[in-house]
């Protein structure tokens, strides 16, 4: 099974992997977890590149930079443990590229955008998404303070069109599930624990 968790910085993801790796392990369920951009030397220096190197990144170079990463992570680490019929859960994936660079920073067209990810990701698609629903205003409360990457400092009308995006796509996609992220982390936790038992 494959799991992605989605949403914009600040809504929690981090929270609720780290819920879902203990209830996994109290059911003795062996899986593995992965953050995009990263998971293989390969996809952790396209990482460090894109996020902490340099300013200064055309949108179409950031796009293609995202999606070499993960076609190195696909195939290195997911599709093997996938045939292994691992669980396996990304902090991250290409529906955070159509979001992000898509809707955010309009990269390219949004069919293009469809068919570069069906490439980088070698035709595999989450089981289960959740998008972890919050305002840019109330994850930017969350966030504040905090040392920022490249990304997060993209600014507040950015992270808007990001939202936008994530909405119209769990509206399309009957594999993402929108969750309440200014719930309690333990009430968001015990949803995604029930849409995943469902799913067994």
């Amino acid at each position: 099974m494959l799991i992605s968790f989605e949403g914009i910085d600040g809504c929690g993801k981090s929270t609720q992997i780290d819920l879902l790796k203990k209830y996994f392990a109290n059911k003795s369920i062996s899986y593995l977890i992965f953050r995009e951009p990263g998971g293989t030397e390969i996809s952790e220096r396209i990482r460090s590149l894109l996020l902490h190197e340099t300013d200064e990144m055309h949108p179409v170079t950031e796009l293609l930079l995202f999606s070499a990463a993960r076609s190195q992570l696909i195939q290195e680490k997911i599709r093997p443990l996938l045939k292994e019929n691992k669980v396996v859960i990304l902090d991250r994936f290409f529906d955070s590229t159509t979001a992000y660079q898509g809707y955010g920073r309009k990269s390219a067209d949004l069919s293009s955008i469809r068919t570069l990810n069906d490439l980088a990701t070698h035709h595999t698609t989450p089981d289960i998404t959740f998008y972890l629903k919050i305002s840019p205003e109330e994850a930017e409360k969350r966030t504040d303070g905090n040392q920022k990457d490249r990304m997060e400092n993209s600014g507040a009308d950015f992270f808007r069109e990001v939202s936008k995006g994530y909405d119209l796509l769990a509206k399309k996609e009957s594999r993402i599930h929108p969750i309440d992220a200014t719930l309690s982390p333990e009430v968001i936790h015990s949803q995604i624990v029930e849409i995943i038992e469902n799913s067994f």
